[in-house]
């Protein structure tokens, strides 16, 4: 039976053992980040997402090691459940993540989930990254997982993830320049984009107004 202070490796032990508790645990612990990862690219149908997230964790229990990192875990099941949201969306048809963007499979207006000028700008430009490039720079920048990490959400090797990422950068720097009003708004965000990052991160976290 786990205790309140548990770390994620007790609790996926337990979980594993039956405890249903330490499950439930590891779930609230994650889903104000899974929210979060959902609600910046399918908006309104992010709880629904959520949902189906952690069901396929529950069917996929057995899979995890107890010396796993549940974080990366949760987040590589997140971004598989994402994907195939994406390609039922499009009736099955092979979908690009590495080309294709948020706006491109899911229009969905980006006003209501940003209040800040900077925010909103912030948001619009992540979205016309291609899906995965836009995965890798939240991950780095909202989740603060380091690059091994998300290396192994994508199975992939480190190096990979560090060249992506430099791509990813330099491609939002791009949308940002191209979308801002005025040049110095997009320097202003651009110099300050770790604090925007989590500015943004956290009016995500907000619950949705009515």
């Amino acid at each position: 039976m786990w205790t309140q202070g548990a770390n994620d490796g007790q609790l996926i032990t337990e979980w594993k053992r039956g405890d249903q508790s330490a499950g439930a645990e590891l779930f609230r612990r994650y889903y104000a980040p899974i929210l979060r990862f959902y609600r910046s690219k399918v908006g309104g149908q992010a709880p629904d997402l959520v949902q189906r997230c952690f069901l396929r964790c529950i069917e996929i229990r057995p899979r995890i090691r107890e010396e796993d990192s549940f974080r990366c875990f949760v987040f590589g099941v997140a971004r598989n459940v994402l994907l195939e949201h994406y390609r039922r969306a499009r009736s099955n048809a092979r979908v690009d993540f590495g080309e294709q963007t948020v706006e491109d499979l899911s229009p969905t207006p980006t006003s209501e989930l940003a209040q800040e000028e900077r925010s909103q700008l912030l948001l619009q430009a992540l979205r016309r990254l291609p899906v995965d490039q836009q995965i890798v720079v939240e991950l780095y920048y909202w989740e603060e997982l380091n690059a091994r990490e998300i290396a192994e959400i994508y199975e992939v090797p480190e190096p990979t993830i560090r060249t992506r990422l430099r791509r990813a950068k330099l491609r939002l720097e791009q949308e940002l320049c191209g979308l801002a009003s005025t040049p110095q708004i997009a320097r202003q965000t651009l110099t300050s984009l770790d604090a925007w990052a989590r500015r943004l991160r956290d009016q995500l976290d907000e619950p949705e107004r009515p």
